[in-house]
């Protein structure tokens, strides 16, 4: 295949030229500036078209066994494929939970025969997500995980925190942590404000987040050990990663575009489609996620993609389950944040593929001879209207549904083979 006449943005090289690449089986065989003669194979052409690195989406939620009516790994990989998403990284909160070998190979297995996409498990930290027993690590990197999370559940006892980044470490497993202090938040279904009070809803302080944010980081600090810290929402929490970062401390984080794009005031009218943990912040916390982004404490942006079936969210906002999709957004969603905050857009792509890539200690990200044949492409100016009818995953709960993006995935190729296009 040759892909031609297209914008190449490489985030690792950090580099943006014309020209050509051409794939030959399944890796980029060469990239070539100002283009090449060569016809040979199937010629994409990508004339007005940016040609990027396959996204890396480190926290999704394929629901994949056990409630694959909400989603399961083939429509969400065809979702992701839709955003131009060519790996992502499953949390273990599944029935059963990814807490040993066998589930991690089937979900391997599954994946490698139906996924349109790279599917790569991540494994428990503990025994059923329960934070008593570790779970069976180093069996499970043999079977396939490349992570290890309580996702969804915060490890509450201190010290199995640092024996499960011990355990973790010498797997060379890394450790995504979900903080959130239990006693704070219990209940709470929204951010707790001025907001939350005028709404009848029961709050979750921000500070329910940053006080788990402070213990992992201490531990790591402690330890010598690497954190990273997921879906950060909080202007304290960015406070407490960016100076932990000063002192040499070995913390990484993500953040996710509906932190970064959306606020509280989208919970007005009790529309479930907006709530989701952690809750949409403040106006102040937003804009302290994109200072993140800018100085560069914030290391990725990750969706955080929960489907749940829509008599699940049509509940009262009390009763409905936390979780938003948010794949077929991804890149679009940071496209806005580009045009509307300043930020490079060179900058933002390289906190949703090379970044990820290294945190994770897998291959993916870039666009050089020899590398994964995984290649997006975008249309940067094409504005499109994000509908019902548009969602390939098996669940609508987006809080973006009948917004209007500029910029739209066009083609999305995975190890040479195309697995979407418009």
């Amino acid at each position: 295949m040759w892909i031609k006449g297209g914008t190449i943005f490489d985030p690792a090289g950090g580099t943006v030229q014309a020209g050509d690449i051409h794939i030959a089986d399944g890796v980029i065989s060469g990239v070539y500036p100002g283009g090449n003669n060569g016809k040979d194979g199937e010629i994409v052409d990508a004339q007005g078209l940016w040609v990027l690195p396959g996204l890396i989406d480190m926290h999704v939620h394929f629901r994949d066994p056990g409630y694959e009516y909400k989603e399961d790994i083939v429509s969400g990989s065809l979702a992701a494929a839709a955003g131009g998403v060519t790996t992502v990284v499953c949390m273990p909160n599944t029935d059963p939970v990814n807490d040993n070998p066998s589930v991690t190979r089937y979900i391997v297995e599954k994946a490698r025969a139906k996924a349109a996409v790279r599917v790569l498990p991540a494994g428990a930290l503990t025994k059923d997500l329960n934070g008593i027993e570790l779970a069976e690590m180093g069996l499970m990197k043999a079977a396939g995980i490349v992570a290890v999370t309580d996702d969804g559940k915060t490890v509450e006892n201190a010290s199995m925190m640092r024996r499960a980044m011990e355990y973790a470490a010498t797997f060379g497993l890394p450790v995504i942590t979900h903080c959130q202090d239990k006693g704070l938040s219990a209940g709470g279904v929204m951010n707790e404000s001025a907001l939350s009070s005028r709404l009848g809803l029961a709050g979750i302080p921000s500070a329910s987040e940053d006080i788990i944010i402070s213990r992992d980081v201490l531990i790591a600090g402690y330890t010598g050990l690497p954190v990273h810290i997921t879906h950060v929402s909080t202007r304290t929490g960015i406070d407490i990663i960016r100076q932990a970062k000063r002192d040499g401390i070995r913390v990484t984080c993500d953040v996710t575009p509906h932190h970064l794009l959306l606020t509280e005031d989208r919970v007005r009218g009790y529309d479930t489609k907006a709530k989701m943990y952690p809750p949409l912040r403040k106006e102040e916390d937003r804009r302290a996620l994109i200072e993140g982004l800018t100085d560069g404490t914030v290391d990725c942006i990750a969706t955080d993609h929960a489907p749940h079936a829509k008599d699940e969210k049509d509940l009262d906002f009390d009763l409905a389950p936390f979780g938003i999709i948010g794949l077929q957004t991804l890149l679009p969603a940071i496209m806005q944040v580009h045009r509307e905050c300043g930020i490079d857009f060179m900058e933002l792509l390289k906190r949703a593929t090379v970044n990820p890539a290294r945190i994770l200690g897998i291959e993916g990200g870039v666009l050089t001879a020899g590398a994964r044949a995984d290649i997006v492409l975008f249309d940067p100016e094409v504005k499109w209207k994000f509908t019902e009818e548009s969602i390939l995953s098996k669940s609508k709960n987006s809080p973006f549904l009948g917004k209007e993006f500029k910029g739209r995935v066009v083609h999305t190729i995975v190890c040479g083979n195309s697995v979407y296009r418009i």
